[in-house]
């Protein structure tokens, strides 16, 4: 399967998660079914200058996020950090984080995979 750039589902979110401005969100894999029902998230994200993704916790799946381009700042479990291209920001199930564009606009690539239980 190919998808062409002009047949990716983009989607803009106002203020994620009682977050700041709004994101794009750009599905390269359609969900738990092209993800073969191991996550729920494969996408390229934009944050935009003055946006935020707020704080929220992940329960039974884990984010990660992979930096392209720009500068943000990272909440780590209540950990500041700052984020460059080429940075990677896992966070764990139980765990939570934000995201927040500095410097103009973030652009990510998030992965949310589901936590498998040990005995599976």
């Amino acid at each position: 399967m190919v998808r062409a750039k002009e047949s990716v589902i983009q989607t803009t979110k106002p203020a994620p998660f009682n977050g700041t401005g709004e994101i794009c969100v750009r599905d390269l894999l359609n969900g738990p079914d092209e993800m073969y029902g191991k996550g729920r998230v494969f996408a390229h994200t934009t944050v935009y200058p003055g946006s935020a993704i707020g704080y929220h916790v992940h329960t039974n799946e884990s984010e990660t996020y992979y930096i392209l381009e720009g500068t943000a700042r990272f909440n780590d479990n209540g950990t500041e950090r700052i984020l460059h291209p080429g940075d990677v920001a896992f966070t764990g199930s139980g765990e939570g984080h934000s995201i927040e564009a500095m410097e103009g606009p973030v652009e990510m690539i998030a992965l949310i995979l589901y936590r498998k239980e040990p005995s599976e």
